[in-house]
């Protein structure tokens, strides 16, 4: 039996296409390590523990991400969100779609000084606001059309209502329990 001079082995093509399938799942695997990896670093604060003390207050400490800021998961009326905990905003803002899916409504309109310069915003009330362990409710907040992304400023109308403290790299929030004043 004669062998064509440029023919391939049977199975050598298999056995290619074979490699080149197992490079790219290798390749998917090291882009989802590496994506989630990233996530890590914006927001270490993804599973937060809640604690609560002996004396009934509840308390979650968060990770400073690398860029210096608290970032946490949490929800507002039942959605999840991401917070990113802000002393100098004085609301709870919100973005425009996040709020709709929130089921927030808009209320009177008003002008709010940001970085980004003088921005429309409009009143409203955030029924229920969970960060860990901890839960506030009927909370003032603004709607904010211009804010891009998906992330929440948690602003003082909701941080004036807990207790919080830095150690190096580490916040702690902490709710009196209820019936305590602080």
């Amino acid at each position: 039996m004669a062998v064509h001079p440029h023919s391939r082995p049977p199975g050598r093509r298999m056995g290619q296409g074979m490699l080149i399938f197992a490079f790219a799942l290798g390749l998917a695997a090291l882009t989802g390590a590496f994506d989630g990896w990233l996530d890590g670093q914006a927001n270490p604060n993804r599973n937060l523990q809640g604690l609560v003390g002996p004396d009934g207050a509840r308390e979650v400490v968060l990770e400073r991400n690398r860029q210096g800021h608290y970032v946490a998961g949490g929800e507002i009326n039942d959605v999840p969100v991401i917070f990113l905990l802000d002393t100098g905003a004085t609301d709870v803002a919100i973005p425009d779609h996040v709020a709709r899916a929130a089921g927030l409504q808009r209320g009177y309109p008003g002008r709010a000084a940001t970085a980004n310069g003088t921005v429309t915003v409009y009143a409203t009330n955030i029924d229920e606001l969970v960060i860990g362990n901890i839960v506030l409710h009927d909370l003032s907040a603004s709607i904010t059309p211009s804010m891009g992304g998906d992330t929440i400023l948690l602003g003082m109308s909701a941080l004036q209502r807990i207790e919080f403290s830095q150690r190096g790299s580490q916040l702690t929030l902490r709710q009196p329990a209820a019936g305590d004043v602080f």
